[in-house]
C-alpha cells in the first residue's frame, strides 16, 4: 500500500497494534470539565524527526524492536492512549475505558521524500507531511447505541540513510500537551536506556490518573455537554487525517532568538510605561504572541483595503494556561488529562494595525494572564458557546498552540535530540504553534501554515518589525 503525492512515495511496511505491557486491570476514567471542551475536536498531530544515517533494514533490525518494546512498557502507565472513548446515546455519560487486549494502532512506513527539506524551517507544501501522519482507526458500534473511539495512533516513517519520523495522532480529549509530552519523554527515556528497563522505569515520574481531584463546583461539565448537545457542532469528528482546506498552503518556521526576545521585551515595556499602563509583566510569551498576531493581521490586508485601519471588526487571540498548580485542585504536576483554562483576547483591528499596535496587543494579552492568576475560571460557564460563536465564518481568530515550556527538543530516544519537532495540525486549525528552540536556550520557534502569497507578506512584516525594534532599542 502506498500513499502518493507530487513529492514522494510512502510505502507501508508494517501495521500492528501495540498493547500495554504488562496489561493493566480493566479501568474506566470519567471525563472532567477540562476534557469536555475538546469533545468534538478534530484529532491533533505531533511529529518528531530524528537523524538516522543507515539503511531501512538496519533500522528495522536495531531501532524498531526497542521502540516498540519501550512503547509497550510506557503504555502500562499511560494506558489511556491505548484505551477508547466510550460514547453512549447520552453523551454526558461518556468515559475512557481500558480493557485488557486494547491497543493503539502502530504503523511502520518507508518514504523516498527529501529528509532535509522536511526538517527545514523554510517554506514547503503542507502536503509534504500528510503521508507521515497516521489516521485514527474508525470508530465502531457496540450494543445499545454505544460508540467506541480509539484515542491514539502512531506512525514511524523511515527515510533510508537519512532519518526517521515519529508522528502521533491523538484525540485531545485524552490529555493536553503536558500529558502528551510527559508520555513521549517517558517512552523516549525507556528507549534510550536500551535493555535496562527495570531500573530506569521505577525512577521516572509516573502519571497521576486521579481525575476525582478535579472539583467542579460550578457544574461546568454538565453545562458544556448541554451546550454541545444543543449547539451547532454535533458532528462527532473523532477520526481522519488533517483537513486539506487549501492545497496552496505552505508550512514554515520563524525563530526568535533569545537576544531578539529580550530586545522586544525591553522595547514593549518602555512603550507601556510611557503610556502609563501601570505595572505590567511583559514576558517572552506576551511579546512573541503580540508580534506574531500583528504580522498575521497585517498580512491579511490588501492594497485595495483602504478602510482596514478604520475597521471596527474585533480580532481574537486564544491561548491556554495550565491549572495543575492551582490551589482549587492541588493536582500533581504529573496529572494526566486536560487541565487547561482557555482565554480570549479581543481587540479592534484598527488598534492592531496602527503604529505600535504591538504595544496594545501586549497589554491586552498581559491583562488576560493577570486575570488568570486571580480568576482562572472567569466566564468559564460560557466557554462552549464562545467556541461555537468564534467558529462561525468571518471571525478573525488566532489560536496559540503548544508552549516553549514543554521542552519538545529534550525528547531523546537514543539518537540525539530531534532534528525537527512540530505540530502537524496547524494548517487546518487556525493555529500557530510555539515551542522551545532547537539551537538556542531561551529562543522560541513559531510554526505557521499560510497561503504562499500571505506567507511572503508575513515574513516581510516579521523581519521589518524585528529590524525596526532592533534600531529603536539601540542605546
Amino acid at each position: 500500500m502506498a500513499h502518493r503525492t507530487r513529492h514522494d512515495v510512502v510505502k507501508t511496511l508494517e501495521q500492528s497494534g501495540v498493547s500495554p505491557l504488562p496489561s493493566p486491570s480493566p479501568t474506566t476514567l470519567p471525563l472532567t470539565f477540562f476534557d469536555v471542551q475538546y469533545f468534538y475536536c478534530h484529532p491533533f498531530q505531533r511529529i518528531f524527526f530524528y537523524e538516522f544515517p543507515h539503511p531501512t533494514h538496519h533500522f528495522l533490525q536495531t531501532a524498531l524492536p526497542i521502540l516498540k518494546h519501550s512503547l509497550s512498557l510506557s503504555l502500562h502507565h499511560f494506558f489511556p492512549y491505548a484505551s477508547n472513548l466510550i460514547v453512549p446515546p447520552q453523551p454526558h455519560l461518556s468515559h475512557i475505558r481500558y480493557l485488557p487486549g486494547d491497543s493503539l494502532s502502530f504503523t511502520v512506513a518507508e518514504s523516498t521524500a527529501d529528509f532535509t527539506l522536511l526538517t527545514s524551517d523554510s517554506p514547503q507544501d503542507v502536503r509534504n507531511w500528510h503521508p507521515l501522519v497516521p489516521t485514527l482507526p474508525s470508530p465502531r458500534a457496540e450494543q445499545d447505541g454505544i460508540r467506541v473511539f480509539p484515542l491514539m495512533a502512531i506512525q514511524v516513517t523511515v527515510f533510508p540513510n537519512s532519518g526517521f519520523s515519529i508522528c502521533l495522532t491523538f484525540n485531545h480529549l485524552a490529555g493536553d500537551g503536558k500529558s502528551l509530552h510527559h508520555f513521549v519523554k517517558f517512552w523516549a527515556s525507556l528507549c534510550k536506556a536500551g535493555g535496562d528497563f527495570a531500573s530506569l522505569e521505577t525512577s521516572l515520574p509516573l502519571p497521576s490518573h486521579e481525575k476525582d481531584k478535579v472539583l467542579d463546583p460550578k457544574g461546568l461539565k454538565l453545562i458544556y455537554f448541554q451546550e454541545l448537545e444543543h449547539g451547532e457542532s454535533q458532528s462527532m469528528e473523532f477520526s481522519g487525517l488533517v483537513r486539506d482546506l487549501s492545497t496552496n498552503k505552505v508550512r514554515f518556521t520563524v525563530v526568535l532568538t533569545r537576544q531578539q526576545i529580550e530586545k522586544l521585551k525591553k522595547w514593549v515595556s518602555l512603550k507601556c510605561a510611557s503610556y502609563d499602563s501601570g505595572l505590567l509583566h511583559i514576558s517572552s510569551f506576551v511579546v512573541t504572541c503580540s508580534l506574531i498576531w500583528i504580522c498575521m493581521i497585517r498580512s491579511e490586508e490588501s492594497k485595495s483595503d483602504s478602510l482596514s485601519q478604520q475597521s471596527d471588526e474585533f480580532c481574537h487571540l486564544m491561548f491556554h494556561a495550565d491549572c495543575r498548580d492551582r490551589p482549587e485542585f492541588s493536582l500533581s504536576s504529573t496529572y494526566f488529562g486536560n487541565c487547561l483554562a482557555s482565554f480570549f483576547v479581543r481587540i479592534k483591528r484598527s488598534e492592531l494595525v496602527r503604529e505600535n499596535g504591538i504595544v496594545g496587543a501586549a497589554e491586552a494579552i498581559e491583562r488576560e494572564i493577570r486575570y488568570f492568576k486571580s480568576h482562572p475560571f472567569r466566564d468559564a460557564e460560557t466557554l462552549m458557546s464562545d467556541y461555537i460563536e468564534l467558529g462561525k465564518p468571518g471571525k478573525s481568530v488566532l489560536i496559540i498552540a503548544g508552549s516553549p515550556k514543554l521542552g519538545v527538543y529534550q525528547t531523546d530516544f537514543g539518537w540525539g535530540k530531534p532534528k525537527k519537532c512540530a505540530a502537524a495540525y496547524i494548517e487546518s486549525s487556525g493555529s500557530i504553534s510555539l515551542s522551545d528552540c532547537r539551537e538556542e536556550k531561551g529562543g522560541i520557534e513559531v510554526g505557521l501554515a499560510l497561503e504562499r502569497t500571505r506567507m511572503s507578506k508575513f515574513t516581510n512584516l516579521f523581519e521589518e518589525k524585528l529590524c525596526d525594534i532592533n534600531i529603536l532599542s539601540e542605546p
